[in-house]
């Protein structure tokens, strides 16, 4: 079963259940168990330390603090807030509405919109995913080759008491159609202190070294947003809480299982992401494969708009060139 292989790797590490860590203190610890020139996760590059190459190699995962400047996350934020309130043309760009609220009259934007999705050619957003501080340890996963793949800025608003402020464990391979797993990689931004009353990130470590899993909509009470698939049979399995300050940047791998708890407090938490891959990666068809699920329900989403796309062909409208030069992708 999915969940006693999990076990099986959580006692390999070593790493108990903890409430919150700070990942960044304790990687030069962890240069052990990799063999001299046998890194599979992570290239040869002048950024990363070998502890930090080593940590990554047995996580999936690396936080890098204070990575980027807060005055650029603040105008982020201004941005976010007149794109959903309407004061500037969302253009491309898709936003999404937490499924207990989006219904309801007199509720204010920024409560009600919880994800903005492909901003990679919007003129300010667009600054997070060609950040050069960014962009130089994306290099140390992907190559010198670098394609901005999929774009967000996540809104987590206060719970409505429903919960669904909340996303399911996942991995982020589902949702991509395009290969190798290991040079793709994806930097998520806090874009203020993010712990485990505001729902931060949880992690499985080491989970990166497993398997695309079979993800499906959770069965929860109240409903689940839109398009947040979730792999099930892991709700007792310990999780690592990522813990982050502003500005503050997480690494991982796209099959690291990942989610994120509920906010349970009164403020928002906002977090900035995207996801790399090298230009060199190829597309693969999903059909007949656990992806072939959320392909279907993306290709709908667009139809209703009017578009006649398959998933291949969207994936590289919403894609851009951030370093090096375009290959396959």
């Amino acid at each position: 079963m999915a969940q006693d292989r999990m076990k099986v790797i959580l006692g390999h590490l070593g790493r108990p259940s903890q409430p919150c860590v700070d990942p960044w203190s304790v990687s030069g610890s962890l240069g052990v168990g990799i063999d001299k020139g046998g890194f599979q996760f992570t290239l040869d590059n002048p950024y990363l330390t070998h502890a930090q190459r080593a940590f990554y190699e047995e996580n999936g995962f690396l936080v890098i603090p204070d990575l980027v400047p807060h005055d650029k996350i603040d105008k982020w934020r201004i941005r976010f807030l007149d794109l959903v309130e309407g004061r500037v043309s969302k253009g491309g760009m898709t936003k999404m509405k937490d499924v207990a609220l989006k219904d309801l009259e007199g509720v204010p934007a920024e409560r009600v919109v919880n994800k903005i999705q492909d901003f990679v050619w919007d003129e300010v957003l667009s600054e997070h995913c060609q950040l050069p501080q960014i962009l130089d340890y994306v290099e140390c996963f992907t190559g010198p080759n670098i394609m901005a793949m999929h774009t967000m800025l996540i809104n987590k608003p206060p719970d409505p008491g429903t919960r669904t402020s909340r996303h399911p464990l996942h991995q982020d391979l589902h949702y991509f159609p395009f290969r190798p797993a290991n040079r793709i990689v994806c930097a998520w931004t806090a874009m203020e202190k993010v712990d485990t009353n505001n729902g931060c990130l949880f992690v499985l470590p080491g989970s990166h070294k497993g398997v695309l899993e079979q993800h499906d909509y959770p069965e929860w009470e109240n409903g689940v947003n839109k398009m947040y698939h979730g792999v099930r049979g892991y709700d007792d399995v310990p999780k690592t809480m990522l813990c982050m300050e502003k500005g503050d940047t997480v690494f991982f791998h796209p099959i690291l299982l990942h989610g994120s708890g509920d906010n349970r407090t009164q403020h928002f938490r906002k977090a900035i992401s995207c996801h790399y891959a090298a230009s060199d990666c190829e597309y693969i068809d999903v059909k007949g494969t656990t992806q072939e699920n959320i392909a279907l329900e993306v290709e709908e989403l667009v139809m209703k708009r009017g578009v006649a796309v398959d998933y291949q062909d969207l994936w590289k409208i919403r894609s851009r060139l951030v370093r090096g030069r375009e290959i396959t992708l």
